[in-house]
């Protein structure tokens, strides 16, 4: 019977759905696939091991216990849609007689605004890089290509470690990016951050290269310091330290891309224009931007204005 396959086993082959049927990207599947592995062993001291036997009161422990280990918000509403989204695809698959997730609740969250830098933090940060690139140390050259990029483009970091020689296009100031579900769209880069990438090849990655025993990442533009493809902790890695070298807040390269968005719409970009710069499908999900000029003209309102 289709119901004693273990979850485990319905775990695979819903993930292997995921990538090859829906065409979600690899990041997605395997966030979904760590939180579905969570939950397995968080049945380990029960004897749920086959579908069949998963019931509504065993994901709601598995999201109690979650949060009992300080999970956050979000992560628990994800948990959630992830468990919501597996029960209906074992009920549509006819694995299970029941969906076990069917009147799981969503944790209701409320809307955090994103971490946004000022454009004075943004300059110090980006001046700071150029001046230790000037030193000729081929990472802090790299680094600062890196950093520019990111918040010319408002880029993700899988969508920079993933760029390529060819996705530069210089003539008309241009780079193609893959994104989410392996999307491509083309975005602007601005002067400075083109100066960079220049500078860094010409200068750091090709020494750079030549330190890989393999040199299979010769086509990606961006290089770790042994020569191979840059990986999303070394870009985290490089963020942090640029933060802290001017006292700002630590929030991470997604912060850079929060913080180009909102620099834009500050200086009169038309949110469908940040829509398209930032590849979200939904304007709904760019409209948080908003709120953050909101609340920073706010801000300078108070301090600024003699009659506030």
């Amino acid at each position: 019977m289709t119901a004693e396959i273990s979850i485990a086993a319905a775990i695979d082959r819903y993930l292997s759905e995921l990538r090859v049927v829906r065409g979600l990207s690899t990041n997605t599947v395997k966030a979904y696939g760590n939180d579905l592995k969570d939950l397995v062993a968080d049945l380990t001291d029960t004897r749920v091991t086959h579908i069949g036997q998963l019931r509504l009161d065993h994901l709601r422990d598995w999201l109690w216990h979650s949060s009992q280990r300080g999970l956050a918000e979000t992560s628990l509403a994800r948990r959630s849609t992830v468990a919501r989204s597996f029960g209906r695809w074992a009920f549509e698959q006819g694995i299970v007689d029941a969906d076990p997730a069917a009147r799981l609740q969503v944790p209701k969250t409320g809307r955090t605004l994103p971490v946004v830098h000022s454009s004075q933090t943004m300059r110090a940060l980006l001046d700071h890089a150029h001046e230790a690139a000037a030193s000729g140390d081929l990472v802090k050259v790299r680094d600062w290509a890196m950093l520019e990029v990111l918040y010319a483009s408002a880029l993700r970091v899988s969508e920079l470690v993933g760029l390529t020689l060819d996705d530069i296009d210089r003539d008309n100031r241009l780079i193609t990016v893959v994104g989410k579900g392996d999307k491509q769209r083309v975005v602007p880069i601005g002067d400075i951050a083109l100066a960079a990438i220049d500078h860094y090849l010409e200068t750091a990655r090709g020494a750079l290269l030549a330190r890989a025993a393999h040199p299979d990442a010769g086509h990606h533009l961006f290089l770790g310091a042994r020569g191979g493809q840059i990986n999303a902790r070394t870009v985290h890695g490089v963020v942090t330290q640029a933060l802290t070298a001017v006292g700002a807040r630590n929030a991470g390269p997604h912060s850079f891309r929060h913080t180009a968005a909102t620099h834009m719409l500050d200086g009169g970009a038309d949110l469908r224009a940040v829509q398209t710069l930032l590849g979200h499908s939904s304007i709904g999900t760019t409209q948080i931007y908003t709120h953050v000029s909101v609340e920073q003209l706010a801000s300078s309102y108070l301090q600024a204005h003699p009659r506030a």
